[in-house]
């Protein structure tokens, strides 16, 4: 009997014992909030690390890799658990130079999981859960000064079927104009099945949206180092992995996979979930990138809007005489800049330059120039090139517009995400915040939470923008449905240089857009500096009210942003605050009368609100009234065919 109760009392340890190595051998973190959960485990058959985040109890990403493969060893399979720990709060509270929200305060659950592979080595997985979201990165440990490389990542997004895309695709490296791609600069596939093959056989760009069922995912990546190389996605199905770049998107002579020595810190994968408005103003882009990278002054960083001639007149208005009255506009309409793009140094010359740019101050203007990235990589005739390749040529030329007082620099055509092309992006940014130059990146690659690290980085372009509007009509055609897309994806987490608002016309182009709609992307898209698509001459067409919005429209730090309504490609309505004042901006992506009713709570009483749509007389008129609401009234609003409307509230 004895030994009968000693043998159950042996069984009860032993199921005790086992109960609890079950538990600690997995992984469970909620949000804050309790909607989001996370789960990660070791798969037993193979020893591949596993996740799965479910919303509100609903699985939207099924059972996915994750791992990576060094050059010394490998952690994509074989890892043996070491532990996990409890889950801890972080917070941060940081301030943002500009963007959609100028304080912010994040909040998330992180737990770590300790993981080895067969040779004893280590490789940690952190997990944060915050109320809009999931992230998570690697780590390795260990200190060693011996540089190691990663040859391929396991990251895996395993869709629910059934769930729908709105995505990118990734382009042929060396293909488009003068070989400067990958750019991305391809038009978005909207609502397709979720595993739809890439059409160009190369993946697709970050963000990625997703909806599964009624939960929406935006799938991206952010605190991207000099160490690191941009990546992408590819998927088989329903199932989307981290890919690497191809062969010849390198800084030549570089490197293109990631490399360097121990402990190293990979970026962090993050997913924005839950309700379309959660995805929108989500922050995670910027929570998750690294703080400033330089100790220094900053007050040099001031967001505005820019003038801009060849956005509409090409590569003859770049001369003495044309950007003399750009410089004018920009002062005539309050702006702080003026963009002198490609060919300067030819067709006005350095000297000459000079002489505009104080000219520029004098009239309260900053003069901003354009620059080739290089040329090896590209074969674009625009000049000035190969002034930013070299840490020497950067300074001198950095010097010489510091003591010239231009303010800031639009680099062009880079065409790679390789680990040496990345690094590039950090050696530019660098040492322009060392001479007070604001930065541009255009025909780039994604910005990837670098406007935290990098103040001064103002805006990039990494989208199909306003100018393919001017080139082709096809592309005009698609504008309404792609310019009521980007705010869901592209411009939720980063910076956007798309230079928008046309109120006059393009050449040569039938456009589809109603001015009221034009106008409205003022507000829908965030750009440090935002260059307006417009001429001196073509502004002087529309209303006194118009332009006078334009004279005051803030600096490009908000301080609140908020969705309003809408669906991807088809309706976007967003509020954004700026001190006291509501700017709510509306555009209509579909061919076809809407009737909204919207919920605009600052609105309403005794409020000064300001009203500008379309008119009854055309795609270029404007209609102008005063609104007031009632308490608990909705704002009700016709807009038109790719129409779209502003209201201004004073609090």
């Amino acid at each position: 009997m004895k030994g009968f109760k000693f043998f159950i009392a042996i069984l009860l340890m032993a199921a005790i014992f086992c109960g609890c190595s079950r538990k600690s051998s997995n992984l469970q973190v909620f949000s804050p909030n309790g909607k989001i959960e996370v789960k990660s485990w070791i798969d037993q058959h193979n020893g591949i690390l596993k996740y799965s985040v479910s919303y509100q109890g609903q699985v939207v990403l099924n059972p996915s890799s994750l791992g990576l493969s060094r050059d010394d060893c490998d952690f994509s399979s074989n890892l043996t658990l070491m532990g996990i720990s409890s889950p801890e709060r972080v917070t941060d509270d940081y301030v943002m130079k500009h963007g959609k929200k100028s304080r912010i305060h994040y909040e998330a659950n992180e737990a770590v999981v300790h993981t080895q592979n067969r040779d004893g080595q280590k490789m940690d997985l952190v997990f944060r859960v915050s109320d809009d979201g999931v992230a998570f990165r690697y780590i390795f440990p260990e200190h060693s000064d011996n540089v190691v490389k990663i040859i391929a990542e396991n990251t895996s997004f395993n869709l629910p079927e059934g769930t729908k895309g709105w995505l990118q695709p990734m382009s042929k490296a060396k293909t488009g104009f003068a070989g400067t791609n990958p750019s991305y600069e391809e038009p978005y596939l909207q609502e397709v099945s979720a595993d739809t093959s890439s059409p160009t056989g190369y993946g697709w760009v970050y963000p990625a949206l997703f909806k599964c069922g009624e939960v929406w995912l935006l799938i991206s990546e952010t605190a991207l180092d000099r160490h690191y190389c941009g990546t992408h996605l590819d998927n088989n199905g329903f199932e989307y992995r981290v890919a690497f770049p191809q062969p010849e998107e390198i800084f030549p002579g570089g490197e293109l996979l990631p490399n360097n020595t121990l402990p190293w810190y990979s970026p962090w994968r993050i997913i924005a979930v839950g309700e379309l408005k959660t995805i929108v103003e989500s922050t995670l882009g910027t929570d998750l990138a690294n703080p400033a990278a330089i100790d220094g002054d900053f007050s040099f960083v001031e967001p505005g809007l820019a003038s801009w001639s060849w956005v509409i007149l090409k590569d003859e208005s770049v001369n003495f005489e044309t950007q003399k009255k750009f410089i004018d506009f920009a002062a005539e309409m309050k702006w702080p800049y003026c963009l002198v793009d490609g060919l300067w140094d030819q067709q006005i010359g350095r000297d000459r330059i000079a002489k505009l740019s104080e000219y520029a101050q004098s009239k309260g203007v900053g003069l901003l120039l354009w620059y080739n990235s290089a040329g090896s990589w590209n074969t674009a005739y625009q000049t000035p090139k190969n002034k930013m390749l070299t840490h020497e040529s950067r300074v001198k030329e950095f010097e010489w517009m510091k003591k010239i007082g231009i303010k800031g620099i639009k680099v062009d055509f880079f065409g790679g995400d390789g680990q040496s092309m990345i690094a590039y992006y950090h050696d530019i940014l660098q040492d322009a915040a060392n001479y007070g130059i604001l930065v541009n990146f255009h025909g780039s690659t994604l910005p990837r939470g670098w406007h935290r690290t990098y103040p001064h980085l103002m805006t990039m372009e990494a989208i199909k923008g306003y100018e393919f509007i001017t080139f082709s009509q096809e592309t005009a055609d698609m504008a309404p449905a792609h310019m009521a897309m980007v705010p869901f994806a592209r411009n939720v987490f980063d910076p956007m240089d798309f230079t928008p608002v046309n109120l006059s016309g393009v050449p040569n182009i039938e456009r589809r857009t109603t001015n009221g709609f034009e106008l409205a992307t003022s507000v829908i898209f965030t750009s440090g500096i935002q260059h307006i698509a417009e001429t001196d001459m073509g502004i002087q067409t529309v209303p006194d009210y118009v332009k006078n919005f334009l004279k005051r429209f803030p600096n490009g730090c908000w301080d609140e942003t908020l969705f309003i309504d809408g669906y991807p490609g088809k309706l976007a309505v967003i509020a954004r605050r700026k001190e006291n004042t509501w700017y709510v901006g509306g555009i209509n992506g579909e061919n076809i009368e809407k009737n909204l009713a919207l919920p605009l709570p600052f609105l309403q009483g005794n409020k000064d609100a300001r009203l500008i749509t379309d008119g009854n007389d055309g795609i270029f008129s404007f209609a102008k009234e005063d609104i007031e609401l009632a308490e608990d009234e909705k704002f009700e609003i016709s807009l038109q065919p790719n129409g779209g409307f502003v209201l201004v509230v004073e609090e």
